[in-house]
């Protein structure tokens, strides 16, 4: 049986890609990712474009941006048939995952799926750099220092989870901030944050947006690939930057 393998691509520029992962991509037969919405290239699909060579097929997969559980177990189940197809004929599939394979990945769901249709289907995972690691380098910080405690929230938190996470976590994280950004920034503005936080878009891509310190910023219009972070101890900002909106 070929190998299906994750690999992790980065988080937008095409250059952040290990060299261990552009080695497995150019090898395989087959190529997958996460279909694009409207006809348009998804993220995955954007960052592996110029490493792709004309003979490797193709196979975007179809993950609709959806809550519903049984919506999405048919889509993985779906994808995963597609994928299974070209592991019986004897050729490796590259999935290749935005960010890193294991972190939040659809690669987990696509994995496990083909796994139910037969266990025999071996596995490889293929690390990359994520979304908070690429945020930090673009606002120039570290993401961590020393004994500093880590907490990154997936989506849709309240004010009781980032309060709660809040008490033990040094440096916080927040995924997919755009349905609660209002929200958050009120709960930034109750504990005197504000000067302390930033939101990074598309960190690395030609879109990418930054702004920061928050203070100026109640209200903002965030696409999907917003993320928030904040941190508990004096602005890490330095003194010569900017306040306000940034294209870097």
């Amino acid at each position: 049986m070929a190998t299906l393998w994750g690999v992790g691509v980065g988080p937008g520029d095409p250059e952040l890609i290990t060299l261990k992962g552009w080695r497995r991509l150019q090898a395989a037969p087959v190529v997958a990712f996460p279909a694009g919405v409207q006809g348009r290239m998804g993220v995955a699909e954007q960052i592996i474009a110029p490493h792709l060579k004309p003979q490797q097929v193709r196979l975007p997969l179809e993950f609709p941006y959806v809550l519903d559980e049984n919506l999405l177990q048919q889509a993985w189940h779906i994808a995963a048939e597609c994928v299974y197809d070209y592991l019986q004929q004897g050729l490796d599939v590259v999935f290749a995952s935005e960010g890193d394979v294991s972190f939040y990945s659809t690669f987990t769901y696509l994995g496990s799926a083909v796994q139910q249709l037969d266990p025999t289907v071996p596995l490889g995972i293929i690390p990359g750099i994520c979304s908070p690691l690429a945020a930090a380098a673009v606002l120039g910080l570290p993401l961590t220092c020393g004994g500093d405690r880590l907490a990154i929230l997936p989506a849709m938190y309240h004010a009781d989870e980032l309060t709660q996470a809040w008490g033990w976590a040094d440096v916080l994280v927040l995924m997919k901030v755009r349905a609660v950004y209002p929200q958050v920034w009120q709960w930034l503005q109750t504990h005197n944050l504000l000067a302390q936080a930033a939101v990074v878009i598309w960190a690395t891509t030609p879109q990418q947006q930054v702004y920061y310190p928050l203070t100026r910023w109640p209200a903002l219009e965030l696409p999907y690939f917003s993320l928030l972070l904040v941190w508990k101890y004096a602005s890490p900002f330095r003194s010569d930057q900017k306040m306000g909106h940034c294209i870097i």
